[in-house]
C-alpha cells in the first residue's frame, strides 16, 4: 500500500467514525426514546476519549515505535466496532464508542508523526495537502453511505463497514517498515517530562492552540448538521447525506488548491489569504442565516474550503518548530484539534434557538484567534 494512501486512511478514522454515523442519530432517538443531546453523547464522548488517547499514543510510539502502537490501536478499533454493531441500548453503545475512540486515536495521532518521519519541507506540505484531498472523500461519502444503510439495511451495518475499513488499514500497517531508528526511554515520569519539554516550546504551543481553534465552526457544523438539516429543515437522511457531502467537497477543494499553490507562494501569505476568506464566509453565514438547506450549505462550503486549505500549511508549520519527540508533538497537535471538536459539538447540541447564528459566532472566533496567535510568535518561528 502506498504511504500516501495509508497516511490518509489513518488520518481519516475520525471522519469515518463520526460522519458515517451522523444520519443514524435521529433513528436512535426514535428507537430508544432518548433526546438528541443524549444520542449525541455518542459523538461527544467519542471525541473526548479520542482526544485523551492522542496524548497516550504519541509518546508510546516514540518509545516503542510507530508500528506496534498502530497495530494495537487498529485491533482495538475493530473489536469495538463490532461491539457497537451489537449494542442493545444507548449505554452499551456509549461504552463501545469510547473503546472505538481509543483505538482510532492511534491512527490519527501517528499519521502526522509519520508524515514528519517520512517527508520534510514543501514535500511534507504537499503530502499533507494530498492527504486532505483523500481524507475529504471520507466525510463526503460517509453520510451518504450511512443514509443508504438506514434505508436498505440497519444502522448496525454502519459499524461493520467501519471495522472493514480498519482491517484495510491494519493490512497497510503490517506492510509498513518501521520508520524510527532512535527510541526514547523511561516510564510515565519521562513521558510527562517530554510533554513538558514540547509544551515549553512557545512557538509550537501557541500555534498548535491557535490553529486548533480555527476548526470551531467546522466541527460544530458536523455535530449539529443532522439536527439542523433533518430535525429543523425536514430533510430525509438521504438528502442530508448529499448536503453534508457538499461540505466535504469544500474541504477537499481547499486541500486540492493547496497542493497547487504550495511551493509557489509563501506559506504565511497563503494563511493570511485564508483568514480573509474565512472571515468573509462567516459574514455570509450571518447574513444568510441558514433558513434553507442552500443558505446553510453555501457559507459552510466556504468555511470548510478555508479549513481544508489552511490545515496542511499550518500543521506543517507547527511541526517545523520541533526536532525531537515528534510523536508527542503530533499527539498534542491532534489532541487540541479534537478537543476543540468535542467542545464545539457539545456546544452546538444545546437547545439554541438559532444554530446557524452560533456557527457564525464560532467562525469569527476561529478567524481572530489563530491570526492573533500567528502574529504573536511569528518572529520566533522557523519556516522550512
Amino acid at each position: 500500500m502506498p504511504n500516501l494512501i495509508l497516511l490518509a486512511l489513518l488520518a481519516a478514522f475520525p471522519p469515518l467514525s463520526t460522519d458515517m454515523y451522523l444520519p443514524a442519530i435521529p433513528t436512535l432517538q426514535t428507537l430508544w426514546g432518548i433526546s438528541y443531546a443524549t444520542a449525541n453523547l455518542s459523538m461527544v464522548l467519542f471525541m473526548g476519549v479520542f482526544s485523551v488517547f492522542l496524548l497516550i499514543h504519541g509518546p508510546l510510539s516514540d518509545r516503542f515505535g510507530r508500528r506496534p502502537v498502530l497495530i494495537g490501536g487498529l485491533l482495538l478499533f475493530i473489536i469495538a466496532s463490532f461491539g457497537c454493531a451489537l449494542s442493545p441500548s444507548i449505554g452499551f453503545l456509549l461504552a463501545f464508542r469510547c473503546l472505538q475512540a481509543a483505538g482510532a486515536a492511534a491512527g490519527a495521532a501517528l499519521a502526522l508523526a509519520l508524515s514528519k518521519d517520512l517527508y520534510d519541507g514543501a514535500r511534507r506540505q504537499k503530502i499533507l495537502a494530498h492527504m486532505g484531498v483523500i481524507m475529504a472523500l471520507a466525510p463526503m461519502l460517509a453520510p451518504s453511505i450511512g443514509g443508504l444503510m438506514l434505508k436498505f439495511a440497519s444502522w448496525r451495518w454502519i459499524f461493520v463497514v467501519q471495522a472493514g475499513m480498519a482491517l484495510i488499514g491494519l493490512y497497510g500497517v503490517l506492510r509498513l517498515k518501521e520508520p524510527l531508528t532512535e527510541f526514547t526511554r523511561g516510564g510515565f515520569l519521562a513521558v510527562a517530562g517530554r510533554y513538558r519539554l514540547v509544551l515549553g516550546n512557545l512557538p509550537f504551543a501557541v500555534l498548535a492552540t491557535g490553529f486548533a481553534l480555527m476548526s470551531l465552526p467546522h466541527f460544530a457544523f458536523i455535530g449539529g448538521s443532522a439536527d439542523m438539516y433533518i430535525n429543523t429543515l425536514g430533510l430525509s437522511e438521504q438528502a442530508f447525506g448529499i448536503y453534508f457531502g457538499a461540505n466535504a467537497i469544500g474541504f477537499m477543494l481547499g486541500s486540492l488548491v493547496c497542493t497547487r499553490m504550495v511551493g509557489t507562494y509563501k506559506p504565511l501569505h497563503m494563511l493570511y489569504a485564508t483568514f480573509a476568506f474565512l472571515f468573509a464566509s462567516t459574514i455570509l453565514m450571518l447574513i444568510l442565516g441558514g433558513r434553507t438547506p442552500l443558505t446553510l450549505a453555501l457559507p459552510m462550503f466556504c468555511m470548510s474550503l478555508s479549513v481544508g486549505f489552511s490545515r496542511p500549511i499550518s500543521n506543517s508549520m507547527i511541526l517545523d518548530q520541533v526536532d525531537t519527540d515528534v510523536g508527542a508533538a503530533s499527539g498534542i497537535l491532534t489532541f487540541e484539534i479534537f478537543f476543540v471538536a468535542a467542545l464545539s459539538m457539545q456546544l452546538i447540541s444545546l437547545d439554541w434557538p438559532d444554530k446557524p447564528m452560533v456557527l457564525g459566532v464560532l467562525g469569527l472566533l476561529g478567524t481572530a484567534i489563530p491570526l492573533l496567535s500567528l502574529l504573536a510568535v511569528r518572529k520566533r518561528c522557523r519556516f522550512n
